[in-house]
């Protein structure tokens, strides 16, 4: 590993040769990173998108030799943090760790009110993988399957409430969807983060909660902390295999599943976008990292550019339908 010393001097000396009339761009990929690299959260600490951005950020800081920063920049469920990135100097050395909810429901709640394009602005280097959220309630709650769950809300309308990470984040629509595949009414309570929901949910003071599977909600529900009633995954995830989905549990057809990946500011240079591709799947591929994030509940599944951005383009457009349906579009 580099020495805090040798990396500076190396930073300093690769800024030099940079600033060269004809010094190749693949040059300056090959010495990238050259100074700390800090990856933006839109969330606060302790959630599943930041528990990711933190097992990234270590894996990258071991394979380079030098500093991963993770910056949270919370707020407008995650809008905050993508803007930043999204108007940053395009060097690669803001990245973003971009989710179902920047890169495919807040394009869709927000269209044409965005300061930036989802696409045009961004580089999508590589996909991390899939995650289900997971809809837990406090083992008070006398419904102990999603069907019950189900039979209970429509008993006691308006009177159940569910935390979530925030207005219009994955799981606040995966439980929007739910609400109106079943017509169940029950009332959001917004956090300013997936950790705050938990918490409360585990402390009883609201009855129930989705959050990303990846972060806290795996050791509480293993503990006996909380209840999970089911998974929003198309299948069964692997860290829960014994809690359905919940198309298997009450709602055939339903099918959330959330994900996240690595982007950056689009005019980035293409060697050095190669370079964070390439990086990212050895380590994506390598077991240590990938047991790190499977321990989390993502399914790993690591991808071109291209790849990445085709999906980020059919997460779009089917949200853009679903809040369309719902009602949800940001005024």
């Amino acid at each position: 590993m580099l020495t805090r010393r040798a990396f500076l001097n190396t930073a300093v000396c690769v800024s030099v040769a940079a600033m060269a009339p004809g010094f190749p761009q693949n040059a300056v990929a090959q010495q990238y990173p050259t100074k700390p690299v800090r990856i933006m959260v839109g969330y606060a600490p302790g959630g599943g998108v930041d528990t990711t951005a933190r097992i990234v950020a270590a894996g990258l800081g071991e394979l380079w030799g030098g500093t991963v920063i993770v910056e949270n920049r919370p707020g407008a469920a995650g809008n905050v943090a993508t803007e930043v990135t999204a108007k940053a100097a395009p060097d690669g050395y803001t990245l973003v760790l971009c989710n179902i909810g920047t890169h495919g429901i807040t394009p869709a709640r927000f269209a044409g009110k965005l300061t930036y394009d989802p696409i045009r602005d961004f580089a999508f280097p590589a996909m991390i993988g899939g995650v289900p959220n997971v809809f837990m309630v406090h083992p008070s709650m006398p419904a102990k399957t999603l069907k019950q769950f189900i039979a209970y809300a429509k008993a006691n309308p308006g009177k159940v409430n569910f935390g979530s990470s925030g207005v219009g984040a994955s799981p606040h629509m995966s439980i929007e969807l739910l609400k109106s595949m079943t017509g169940i009414n029950i009332v959001h309570v917004p956090y300013k983060g997936a950790a705050i929901a938990l918490s409360d949910v585990i402390s009883g003071h609201i009855e129930s909660s989705v959050g990303k599977q990846a972060g806290g909600p795996l050791g509480a529900i293993k503990a006996g902390r909380l209840r999970a009633l089911g998974v929003t995954s198309a299948k069964r995830n692997v860290q829960l295999p014994e809690v359905p989905t919940f198309a298997e549990a009450a709602v055939p057809g339903y099918d959330v599943t959330g994900w996240y990946g690595i982007c950056t500011q689009s005019k980035v240079p293409q060697p050095i976008l190669a370079r964070l591709n390439a990086d990212l799947n050895t380590l994506m591929n390598g077991p240590a990292l990938r047991k790190r994030l499977e321990e989390q509940g993502i399914e790993v599944t690591p991808s071109t550019p291209e790849q990445f951005v085709e999906h980020v383009k059919r997460e779009i457009a089917k949200w853009t339908k679903v809040v369309r349906e719902a009602g949800l579009a940001a005024e």
